[in-house]
């Protein structure tokens, strides 16, 4: 096979790099698992929005990240926590309201944050992380950190007027921020084809003066080569670009939805296309993992998943006379 011929993570990333991120992939799907099997049984109040099906998306946006990297997330927004490196433990802990999560059990599914690993946080505002982004990358290049900041974001919210000013923004003063679109076809509800008058999201990159590239986000090669692109042109001073990920939610919106609008055949088609399995053949037809590691891959992360509930389940809940901690800022060491 001719190197052209070979796929781009194939060439781009070691054997120990890419049984890692398909280890990730494997995790946030069970993961996402786990936590529905939880709200099933009543560990979990309130709701959540999964996002599996996309998984190949979230891993492979952040394939070229470090620690001093920056992420701004979504409603939907597990997956990008584990692809940078969350702490499963302190996610599910902070899904089942206690003390010992993330936000110290008062975000819940939809803010989770971890700012040492560069996880600025998830949003509940369509299009709310996308400003975020923007302040995040405009502070790297005045201080000159060299870090990027990707912004995740739904196709919902590139209709929002914070997505025109924040791509307006970060063109005219070059910013290193990625603007990755998670386009899997629905924003609740209502599809793209209503809602939106370009055929592809990334086509409004056009309009800002930056490069802009649709792919197919649930191969893990595709969405890692584009993304990687776009990170080097941000690192190399040419500013920001716009990446579509085409992918897609296997459930409904969130646990609220009866999933009315959506044929049984539309879902069954796209989970035939499921990212991962697609890594785990193309890892396996490049000779870069086994079978046998694979069943020992889904072993382990089953356990780890397994570990990360009873954490969450035998962590001791908010004292109720800390409920007003953390309203407030509570003074800041000179």
């Amino acid at each position: 096979m001719s190197e052209v011929n070979i796929p781009y993570a194939i060439r781009a990333y070691s054997p120990e790099a890419l049984k890692a991120a398909l280890r990730k992939m494997i995790l946030i799907r069970k993961f996402e698992e786990g936590a529905e099997d939880c709200y099933t049984r009543g560990l979990i109040h309130g709701t959540m929005h999964l996002s599996i099906g996309q998984e190949a998306s979230a891993v492979g946006s952040c394939m070229s990240l470090s620690d001093e990297d920056k992420i701004t997330s979504t409603h939907r927004g597990h997956g990008h926590c584990i692809a940078k490196n969350a702490d499963l433990g302190k996610m599910f802990a902070e899904f089942f309201g206690k003390d010992t999560g993330y936000c110290r059990g008062r975000g819940g599914s939809m803010h989770i944050a971890d700012v040492a690993k560069g996880n600025l946080g998830a949003n509940g505002i369509v299009g709310g992380g996308l400003p975020i982004a923007v302040g995040a990358a405009l502070s790297a290049k005045r201080l000159g950190t060299g870090a990027v900041t990707i912004c995740f974001f739904g196709d919902g919210a590139n209709n929002e007027g914070a997505f025109h000013e924040a791509l307006n923004m970060a063109a005219v003063w070059k910013l290193p921020v990625v603007f990755v679109c998670e386009n899997n076809k629905y924003g609740m509800s209502t599809s793209t084809e209503r809602s939106t008058a370009v055929k592809n999201i990334a086509e409004r990159a056009a309009a800002y003066s930056m490069p802009g590239v649709t792919v197919d986000g649930n191969d893990f090669s595709a969405v890692s080569e584009a993304v990687d692109t776009a990170v080097t042109h941000a690192r190399a001073g040419n500013g920001p670009s716009l990446v579509e990920n085409l992918t897609y939610r296997w459930r409904g919106h969130s646990k609220s939805d009866r999933n009315r609008y959506r044929t049984k055949e539309e879902i069954s088609d796209w989970m035939e296309r499921d990212p991962i399995l697609q890594m785990t053949e193309l890892l396996l037809s490049h000779k870069v993992i086994s079978e046998a590691e694979v069943e020992t891959l889904q072993a382990e992360t089953t356990q780890v998943i397994k570990d990360a509930i009873e954490f969450a389940a035998a962590s001791p809940a908010p004292e109720i006379e800390d409920a007003i901690r953390f309203v407030y800022n509570e003074g800041t060491a000179a």
